[in-house]
């Protein structure tokens, strides 16, 4: 299956045709999607009455720099801020955890966009794509960050996608841009950077995202496109049943598969459920590649997104004007 990239704030002709593919499960939307709250939730609605099938649309709302709406959204800081309140006072820092993740989720939910893949459980490092995404460079600091947040979003009626497996946060290079290759063994991984994707397991998570980093003591592939990492490690020795999303595959660090179809195949054989096109141009592409692979998109169906109040419900709503007014005071932001 493939989530799809559209190209402005309105579908034109040819994507409304793209969202008839049997493949398409759904869409990716970005900063060049948004207007304003009620034209995202239109291109919403018009992506789910173009589809003959019920489409899974997505969004990167992380909050700080990866913040994709921002006007009439609340200002979240990035992951980083709330890890850094930690050593003061843990159950404080894990309560702005979760109050974040419930304002992110309630505010996506209403404007009728499923899923925000959240949230980065990757160690804070210094990487160059990670960087202020992460909560803290310790392990099990991010741990109950991640069970905190994975709470939080379950309670908006968002599913949780932990990203980016099997840790993109002790590298330096941004797989956006560059290669990255992590060299060492998986006893050093599970040790340190698998420690918060076993801890958002138990907590519920739905689904998982992969990293386009290389780890060759483990496999000489990027973990995407590594059956040994998304079938031995993380459904086998994790014991993870949800959903396995691929990063982006117009990303430079997944060229190494080959062209558009070979990284399509590469993810879809590695045991990836979802590859990510969210380039517009290599839609076409992609979808050509689909042609003789049977597509299951009811497999998405749990995570689309529950109880949904619309913008005028949500407003209405005392928990988001309360928590929404703590949260902000409590990290020093503009109510």
């Amino acid at each position: 299956m493939l989530l799809i990239g559209v190209a402005g704030t309105e579908l034109t002709a040819q994507e409304r045709e793209w969202l008839q593919h049997d493949a398409v499960a759904g869409v990716v939307l970005f900063k060049r999607n948004f207007a304003s709250r009620q034209q995202i939730a239109a291109l919403s609605a018009a992506i789910r009455e173009a589809a003959p099938r019920p489409q899974l649309i997505c969004v990167d709302q992380e909050g700080g720099r990866v913040q994709r709406f921002r006007e009439g959204f609340t200002d979240l800081p990035p992951l980083q801020q709330l890890g850094l309140g930690y050593a003061q006072d843990p159950q404080a820092a894990l309560a702005a955890a979760e109050q974040h993740a419930w304002l992110m989720a309630s505010e996506v939910r209403a404007s009728g966009v499923d899923l925000s893949f959240a949230p980065v459980v990757d160690l804070g490092h210094g990487n160059r794509a990670i960087g202020d995404r992460a909560f803290s460079e310790d392990p099990q600091v991010v741990a109950a960050f991640t069970a905190a947040y994975v709470r939080g979003m379950h309670s908006a009626g968002m599913a949780a996608t932990l990203k980016h497996f099997p840790g993109h946060g002790s590298v330096l290079e941004d797989t956006h841009v560059d290669t990255a290759i992590d060299p060492r063994g998986l006893d050093e991984l599970q040790a340190r950077d698998l420690v918060p994707f076993v801890a958002g397991i138990a907590a519920g998570a739905d689904a998982v995202m992969m990293a386009h980093v290389i780890y060759p003591q483990v496999a000489p592939e990027p973990a995407g496109y590594s059956r040994r990492w998304v079938q031995d490690i993380l459904r086998g020795q994790l014991g993870f049943r949800g959903v396995v999303f691929s990063d982006d595959i117009g990303m430079a660090a997944s060229f190494s598969a080959g062209g558009v179809k070979a990284r399509v195949d590469a993810h879809l054989d590695a045991g990836c459920d979802v590859v990510l096109v969210c380039h517009p141009e290599l839609v076409d592409d992609a979808l050509q590649a689909m042609q003789h692979r049977t597509s299951n998109t009811a497999a998405l169906l749990g995570l689309i997104g529950r109880g949904a109040l619309g913008w005028d419900g949500l407003l209405a709503d005392a928990r988001h004007g309360d928590t929404r007014t703590r949260f902000l005071e409590s990290s020093g932001r503009t109510v």
